[in-house]
């Protein structure tokens, strides 16, 4: 059972049980809401209590964050899951490649990590993903089991307290070996998926380094510090280096690699209980692991 507590100080008597759930737990107004309308999600000293209700000090407010979830309408999908990271509010994991985040309109029947989730958490879960990996790529993903986790960790996004940092095997290597691509995407008119290079789109923001070359291939690692759809690979792209195996911005190769070769190795966030700084890392993939090698 996911829940928070908090004990009133002197400074913080007299104020009412909202002013602390929205100020110092930073619970959002439409969760108070909800949590306010149970009989058990609200509570001080044991018993249930009004978010009208002044407080003293000494008063133990108590917020049972289970109480406010919607379950899921995700049909469960069992799978298996390389978990790297778990607690009460968050759960990490290594996603493989060749599997949709969530469910995709164009293909329904496939199951997505999302629903693998909801299977490995249980009946009544709810599961909400704080970052998402397109299809074929694999790596790090953190998804929040309740929605106040899920708040907060989104409000860290594309900030130095939620750090992603990808692997990518490059065509050729960036010049210089080290940088930042500051171009904006915007959606290629001549496809419904590609995007481009597009004066009139929104600014993108990748940092880069050159970890290692192994002839013709470059080894890559890439931090992102905005979320457009497609960055890395547009980016690498404009700088001459398309990733490995990438049909859309390079050239499909399947005798090198089946997927455009992109590994989210490594998640640093601030947990949202208590801000405690959270290092996630997944290795390198044995498809990519094995094209180095070559």
């Amino acid at each position: 059972m996911a829940a928070l507590e908090l004990v009133v100080t002197e400074e913080q008597a007299g104020r009412t049980v909202k002013s602390l759930l929205r100020g110092e737990l930073g619970l959002s107004a439409g969760r108070v809401g909800r949590l306010k309308r149970t009989e058990t999600g609200l509570t001080v000293n044991g018993r249930r209590v009004f978010v009208t209700a002044l407080l003293r000090a000494g008063d133990r407010l108590r917020v049972d964050l289970d109480a406010a979830e919607r379950p899921s309408s995700l049909v469960p999908a069992a799978m298996a899951l390389e978990v790297l990271y778990e607690d009460e509010h968050l759960l990490v994991v290594n996603k493989p490649a060749g599997l949709a985040s969530i469910p995709s309109s164009l293909s329904p029947e496939e199951p997505s990590l999302a629903q693998g989730l909801v299977h490995y958490l249980g009946p009544g879960a709810c599961v909400h993903l704080v970052n998402r990996l397109d299809r074929g790529t694999s790596g790090v993903l953190a998804a929040a089991k309740n929605g106040w986790a899920h708040d907060a960790l989104r409000r860290q996004l594309h900030s130095e307290r939620f750090r992603r940092t990808y692997l990518a095997l490059c065509l050729g290597a960036p010049c210089p070996p080290e940088g930042t691509v500051d171009q904006p995407i915007g959606r290629d008119p001549s496809s419904a998926v590609k995007r481009r290079i597009d004066p009139e789109g929104q600014r993108a923001l990748t940092g880069y380094r050159v970890a290692a070359q192994a002839g013709p291939l470059c080894l890559v690692e890439v931090r992102p510090w905005t979320g457009r759809t497609h960055q890395i690979r547009v980016h690498m792209a404009c700088l001459g280096c398309p990733l490995a195996g990438d049909w859309l911005y390079g050239v499909e190769d399947r005798a090198l690699i089946g997927r455009p070769a992109l590994h989210a190795h490594s998640l640093v966030l601030a947990h949202p209980d208590g801000g405690r700084e959270l290092a996630v890392t997944a290795p390198l993939p044995e498809d990519m692991k094995t094209l180095l090698e070559r």
